[in-house]
């Protein structure tokens, strides 16, 4: 009875272990101390959320909600107007609070493709990460090794052909290596247990940051890169999974910005940004292809609806600042490329 008292006052997360958002969203409700059980969508799991649109992980459910929430970012933002005194991962500052939500943004949108990239690109990291999912998804006491073996198969040749649609192609393969390497060298020069972009607490651009390097520290080829380039961020990410015991303080102003913020919104100013702008362009234009150079190399891809919205959700927080706040950050960023998608 007790057990079940219990479980009737925890939020459900469902997930899975290979899956980078479900990575975040479990490492900030340790970090907020939020009652939670995390489970996989595997087995009678699988068939109990089968209804849930879209059918994407994580799915959050707390114990007074009708329905499944779904997407990590708006989850997030829930959790916030819920408990905003616990630990809230938002940075009191309005200027660093933004700089730290186009953080996230970013990770969550652009990081996320060398994600893609490392785990399907090559054979070893597909052989590696197929057949771990199917060790998660196909479960139970008669799970055989030749099931696991025919879906890691199958999840191969799915996400594999999906590498197009999200621009993990061979052609884009140095543009896309290359912004993992700048992210790894930025964030090595600061990082550390208990040091985070935007002062000795964790926020949400150092959450949406840790779900993308926690996968990309976890599959062999972007595994071994971190672990020669960056050894302080492999041990970051250890420590970003579980932050529960840690407590700190927020940066004052945007003017204490380490130089790992400032190294983050370059790549946003000469990678991201410009994306979402050729992406958006490219819808309106109703044209088949996302075409732009980047640092001196093509990029190409279809374009993504979704990240319209990504778009037009950034530039309207911009906007939104108090005027104080944004002289605060105009000059960065103008001086690292940003302001002038952001104020487009």
């Amino acid at each position: 009875m007790e057990n079940q008292i219990q479980s009737q006052n925890q939020y459900r997360i469902v997930g899975g272990l290979g899956s980078p958002y479900s990575m975040k969203m479990r490492a900030v409700f340790r970090y907020r101390r939020l009652a939670h059980r995390f489970e996989m969508r595997n087995g009678q799991i699988r068939d109990e959320v089968a209804h849930v649109r879209p059918s994407i992980i994580p799915m959050v459910r707390g114990p007074e909600d009708a329905d499944w929430l779904v997407d990590s970012t708006p989850i997030l933002y829930e959790l916030e107007s819920r408990y905003p005194e616990q630990r809230s991962i938002l940075p009191e500052d309005p200027a660093v609070r933004f700089v730290s939500e186009l953080i996230e943004d970013f990770a969550d949108e652009w990081l996320t493709k060398a994600m893609f990239h490392y785990r399907w690109f090559y054979a070893t990291d597909r052989s590696f990460s197929s057949y771990w999912i199917a060790t998660d998804q196909v479960a139970g006491p008669d799970a055989s090794r030749a099931a696991r073996e025919a879906f890691a198969q199958a999840i191969t040749e799915r996400q594999v052909g999906r590498m197009p649609l999200v621009g993990c192609t061979a052609e884009n393969r140095p543009v896309i290596e290359r912004s993992y390497e700048r992210v790894l060298d930025t964030l090595e020069s600061h990082v550390g247990f208990g040091r985070f972009l935007f002062g000795t607490r964790p926020s949400i651009g150092d959450f949406g940051l840790f779900g993308q390097l926690k996968t990309l520290a976890d599959d062999p080829t972007p595994q071994w890169l971190m672990r020669q380039r960056a050894p302080t961020v492999c041990h970051w990410v250890r420590q970003m999974d579980d932050l529960s015991g840690i407590s700190g303080d927020w940066l004052a102003s945007a003017s204490e910005f380490p130089s790992a913020v400032t190294g983050l919104l370059e790549i946003c100013g000469d990678c991201y940004l410009p994306f979402l702008a050729a992406n958006e362009q490219t819808l309106r234009d109703e044209l088949e292809q996302v075409d732009l150079e980047i640092n001196g190399l093509r990029f190409s891809q279809p374009p993504f609806r979704y990240q319209v919205k990504c778009y037009s959700r950034l530039k309207s927080l911009y906007q939104q600042l108090p005027d104080a706040a944004r002289r605060q950050l105009s000059t960065l960023l103008e001086q690292t490329g940003c302001e002038r998608y952001l104020a487009a």
